[in-house]
Parts: structure tokens; sequence; C-alpha cells
């Protein structure tokens, strides 16, 4: 018995060929393809929203474009991330920061962040140019005459298009 093990060592029995069903496998890989080009963003643009905005919804396709960002809630306005105005403890005597047609704080944040980005876009030839856009996360109570005024306190630091951010379709549901 030992002999034929020593001499059948060097030959081995033919394999079988197995059979896998592939089916699932590849039925799973489809539907985690799906799911991963529905969930894709191809705009490369993340927008923080704080937690005391609630965005309004919309049925629009439109991607969103880099640009500054502005978030307003009912207390609080921000410019790429930076408090610019808290709205809470407002008194009588702070209306000083508000013009006729514009709010004054945001107003100084915008032309001083336009005036720096085109400091870079002079100084360095590679650097992105201004590109005029502002994005606004506006939450949906805001009162259309503040609205208002926002607008035309953007428009007046020289943003000349602004997007207002959405939640879309899918998003609401």
């Amino acid at each position: 018995m030992r002999n034929r093990q020593i001499r059948n060592r060097g030959r081995r029995r033919p394999r079988k060929v197995f059979d896998i069903d592939i089916t699932s496998l590849l039925d799973i890989l489809v539907i985690l393809l799906v799911f991963l080009l529905k969930s894709y963003n191809s705009s490369g643009i993340i927008l923080n929203v704080p937690k005391g905005i609630t965005l309004p919804g919309s049925q629009s396709l439109k991607e969103n474009t880099m640009g500054v960002v502005i978030q307003v809630s009912p207390d609080m306005i921000w410019v790429d991330d930076q408090e610019v105005l808290d709205r809470k403890n407002e008194t009588k005597q702070d209306y000083d920061m508000y013009d006729e047609r514009r709010i004054v704080p945001l107003f100084n944040k915008l032309v001083e962040l336009k005036n720096t980005i085109k400091e870079v876009e002079r100084s360095s030839p590679e650097a992105k140019k201004f590109s005029g856009i502002a994005n606004l996360i506006v939450d949906k109570e805001t009162k259309y005459s503040y609205l208002k005024k926002l607008l035309f306190t953007v428009a007046a630091a020289g943003y000349k298009e602004y997007k207002f951010v959405v939640l879309g379709q899918e998003d609401l549901q």
C-alpha cells in the first residue's frame, strides 16, 4: 500500500471542471452599478446646510456651479461657513446694520471676498477667475422683503448671478 502511494505520487488525477453559476453575482453587480450611478454627483460641489435652514423643494434639474456660498437662516447669515450677521439678539440700535436697501455686514464681507479673489487672480495666472456667482441657501420661511434686501445686497457687492439651492425632487420623497 505504501509502495503504491509512493509510485502514484507523480501522477495526478484529472481535475473536474467546476460549473459556477454567476447569474446572482451579476445581478448584484448591476444593482450596485445602478445605485452608484444614481447617487453620483458630477458637479463636485459640496454644500453644508446649517441646522436652522429648511430648504424649499424644486423640480429643477440644473446642477449648482462653483461660487460664493451664502447661507441665510431666520437668525443668522454665513458667507462660506463664516458667520457674518447674528440676528438673534438684534435691538433697535442694531438697525444701522441695514442701509436703505442693503445688509451692510453682508455687503462688506462679499466685497472683501471679491477683492481677495481678484488679488489672487492678478498675482497668479493659474488661479480661478472671479465668477460673480453666489449660491444662496435660504430658509423657506424667509420673508420676501428680507429676501429682496438680500438679493440687492448680493448684486450691489458685484455678484451678478445668483442661484438658489433647493432640495431636488428625489430628496423630497
